[in-house]
């Protein structure tokens, strides 16, 4: 696995190193000891799948709040999003900032989340599937979110969404820690 750090910190875009032959290839898609010598969150509480049968599908922007905040690991395992993390971490050097990657079935590419990150996708095609490996608990007391065109931070999401769900509209703008 190449883990290559985002420009937000503590978060890495990892790509699979696989091994080829006649028969296509192997590859790891998570290490916990890769995981642990990088100082990342390594031992996975509980997976999770969202199936999304509609491209432009809007899902976000989730966190959950200390003391059951999710550290997560995303890969898409069918079709293609557009993934968003916002670092909401008040004492962050990125603090407010975001960075957004395309999460493919054909690149493989997954995106380590720390905890401290807001989350969400835009479906890129029809019948997308997303695996979520969860570092930490649901807790859906601590469940939060933010509107998921929040104008503090302008995401360039790639079109406006064909679905969205009520819980997601309803979300408001995010009350930044130093106002």
């Amino acid at each position: 696995m190449n883990f290559t750090p985002t420009s937000l910190t503590g978060a890495y875009v990892i790509d699979v190193d696989p091994i080829k032959d006649d028969r296509g290839f192997f590859a790891r898609s998570f290490c916990q000891n890769e995981f642990s010598n990088l100082g990342l969150k390594s031992v996975i509480a509980q997976s999770n799948i969202s199936y999304n049968k509609v491209k432009n599908t809007l899902r976000g922007m989730h966190y959950q709040q200390p003391p059951y905040a999710e550290a997560k690991l995303v890969t898409c395992i069918s079709g293609s999003i557009f993934d968003v993390i916002i670092d909401i971490r008040p004492t962050s050097a990125t603090y407010m900032q975001y960075f957004c990657c395309e999460l493919t079935s054909s690149n493989r590419r997954s995106i380590y989340i720390p905890e401290g990150f807001a989350h969400g996708f835009q479906t890129l095609e029809d019948h997308s599937e997303v695996l979520y490996q969860m570092f930490d608990f649901f807790s859906p007391s601590h469940a939060r979110g933010i509107r998921w065109n929040d104008e503090s931070f302008n995401i360039p999401w790639p079109s406006s969404p064909a679905v969205i769900s009520d819980k997601d509209m309803s979300y408001s703008d995010f009350e930044r820690a130093d106002r």
